[in-house]
């Protein structure tokens, strides 16, 4: 299964900081994983890119003056990912609720349109081990 996910592709755009692109990629694959598997949205590979989507927008949100959206994101991040520890697919999750861990506090008591809490916006970047 891990040959069907670019994660190189996915790891460019992680850590170029472009969390627009990362959850547009995400979704195609989540969208088409819940249209072509028995168990649609409930398929453990959708529910992973679902969790990584939740975290790549409460990282643009935060960044973009959306901070309840950031916040809730962060929240649905942390709740569906903390079943993928320590990782899955071979990519590192660990990293990725650390990063929601150290934000998701930050932002409690921010007005909705308040600048990002962490300047510049320091995050982990993903990484991944290749799986045969």
């Amino acid at each position: 299964m891990s040959h069907e996910f670019a994660w190189a592709e996915l790891e460019l755009l992680w850590n170029s900081n472009n969390f627009g692109a990362v959850h547009d990629w995400l979704g195609e694959r989540w969208n088409h994983l819940i249209q072509t598997r028995p168990g649609g949205h409930d398929d453990p590979d959708a529910q992973f890119l679902q969790g990584l989507a939740f975290a790549a927008l409460a990282f643009h949100f935060t960044q973009n003056h959306n901070q309840d959206g950031a916040a809730l994101l962060a929240e649905d991040a942390i709740a569906k990912l903390t079943g993928f520890l320590p990782s899955y697919r071979g990519v590192e999750v660990k990293p990725v609720l650390e990063t929601l861990d150290i934000l998701l506090p930050l932002l409690g008591g921010l007005e909705h349109d308040a600048d990002c809490p962490m300047q510049p916006f320091v995050f982990n970047k993903l990484t991944y081990q290749v799986m045969n």
